[in-house]
């Protein structure tokens, strides 16, 4: 028999479970959909049920394909900020309120009025947010008063899988300082801030470290998916964190970090951490970043820009519905840096970093009669490229990059890459082989079971084979990317 491991990776729109050798390399995989709750404008909600029976059918499906294997241990990760509100019985009180959820506005100002912002950042990493759990769990007090008053615990989507699974109720830190009250000092909860707020610690999990195992295999679900009873459960981390470890990107080389080009853009950059004699890092002072633990015991700054890949998809759907994003890149390649002048603000649905900006929205200008399609749509990848190095120019000055590693959709097309190369002025590494964070979830379970002794003993097994993006410098991006800065204040101050 040879030894494997699994991963699950709760995702937003499903889940996918992943079988993995100790060599590194997936043996088998399968992924399961479930629906997306929008009850209300600015709702997103999912039933927990349905993250479970599909978690479980991707499990069965996974473990008929392992003739010849013996599973050693399961890794977590998910979709971060959701709120599973349970009562004493262990069961899900309301329909799981997700990341991208936006009623929580009156809570944000309720949290800020309690405890400074400026104070907030420093203890958490980040301001009070919409999207994030802490706000949700003020709501839920608020709106739904008779749910409140059942609460037993609330729990992370993945962390609630990892109950059903195991029984035992626990969250790790780099999933847990997406909540909004982690102290990211001793990575704990602040109980400073849940009693100015006149919340119950309780009502939190306890927090283990991510390579902890969170606990073991319940026999009624060991027979159902066919995995053997008592399997190792480990904690795992929040999907950003565990895509990271996928990727090798880890506080162990400062210099890397990574670029999602997906629905959203998302900036991943390590940095050091606070334990064993390391210096704490430091947030941005106006938390136009995130600030999150890593899985590694170390830290991570995050830009996220909301509209990447969702801008080029808006814009094809609303305008060009028969043209491949093939030819529509084609398309862009026959323009020339800096669009002929146009510009694009890719704030579809607000944004995130750095202007934490719920209200912001998108523009073109500059447009004129002599302009064509290509100039158009390269303006939309231009200006998702300068969404991001608004975010990077902040992140750089807390911990500056060399390089990223570019994943996504968006980095599968060399014109794209090429831009946010030359915007960034970063080198942009693109791997021959993602597989997300359901594998960096398997990289966990490999160091949480001793198959490595820690994880970056872990991390030497990944594949190398990559594509590599030099940055080239033209002053047509630095001239398009103060007039970009400029529209954003210029469409802000008339707002």
């Amino acid at each position: 028999m040879t030894d494997i491991v699994v991963g699950l990776d709760l995702g937003t729109g499903g889940v996918r479970a992943i079988a993995v050798n100790l060599q590194g390399q997936i043996i088998a995989q399968s992924t399961r959909s479930y629906p997306l709750l929008t009850p209300q404008p600015g709702w997103t909600e999912q039933n927990s049920s349905n993250w479970v029976e599909a978690s479980l059918d991707a499990l069965f499906d996974v473990t008929q394909q392992l003739d010849g294997y013996r599973t050693i241990a399961l890794g977590l990760s998910g979709q971060m900020h959701g709120m599973v509100p349970l009562d004493a019985d262990g069961k899900a009180i309301r329909p799981a309120i997700l990341w991208n959820d936006q009623r929580t506005g009156k809570a944000v100002v309720e949290i800020e009025a309690t405890i400074p912002r400026q104070e907030l950042i420093q203890r958490t990493g980040n301001p009070a947010i919409t999207g994030f759990q802490l706000p949700k769990l003020l709501w839920l007090r608020t709106e739904e008063p008779q749910a409140y008053s059942r609460l037993w615990q609330i729990l992370l989507p993945k962390d609630y899988l990892g109950y059903v699974l195991t029984g035992e109720a626990v969250t790790e830190p780099s999933d847990a300082s997406g909540v909004g009250c982690l102290n990211l000092a001793n990575r704990q909860w602040d109980t400073d801030i849940l009693h100015a707020l006149d919340i119950n610690p309780a009502l939190f999990p306890p927090v283990i470290e991510s390579t902890a195992i969170a606990g073991r295999l319940k026999s009624e679900i060991a027979a159902r998916v066919g995995l053997p009873v008592g399997l190792p459960v480990i904690a795992g981390g929040g999907d950003n964190a565990a895509a990271a470890i996928g990727l090798g990107i880890s506080s162990s080389n400062l210099n890397r970090g990574s670029l999602s080009i997906g629905t959203s853009g998302v900036i991943f950059a390590p940095c050091v951490g606070v334990a064993r004699g390391r210096h704490r890092p430091v947030p941005d002072p106006e938390g136009r970043v995130h600030l999150f633990c890593h899985v590694d015991g170390g830290y991570h700054l995050l830009g996220v820009t909301l509209a990447a890949g969702g801008s080029l998809r808006w814009y094809r759907d609303t305008f060009a519905p028969h043209i491949s994003y093939t030819d529509l890149m084609d398309m862009a390649e026959r323009s020339q840096p800096g669009a002929r002048g146009i510009l694009f603000l890719p704030h579809l649905a607000g944004e995130r970093s750095p202007h934490l900006d719920p209200e912001t929205r998108g523009a073109f200008v500059n447009l004129s009669l002599t302009h064509t399609q290509a100039d158009i749509t390269r303006a939309v990848l231009e200006g998702v490229a300068f969404s991001l190095r608004s975010a990077l120019e902040v992140i750089s000055a807390i911990a500056p990059l060399d390089q990223l590693l570019a994943t996504g959709g968006g980095a599968r097309s060399h014109i794209w890459l090429q831009i946010l190369a030359d915007v960034l002025q970063t080198k942009l590494i693109a791997p021959k082989a993602e597989e997300g964070a359901a594998y960096g979830a398997a990289i966990l379970a490999m160091v949480g079971i001793g198959v490595y002794p820690n994880l970056a003993a872990a991390l030497k097994i990944l594949p190398q084979d990559s594509n590599v993006v030099q940055p080239q410098a033209n002053s047509l991006y630095e001239a398009g990317f103060k007039r970009y800065k400029l529209l954003y204040d210029t469409l802000k101050a008339v707002r």
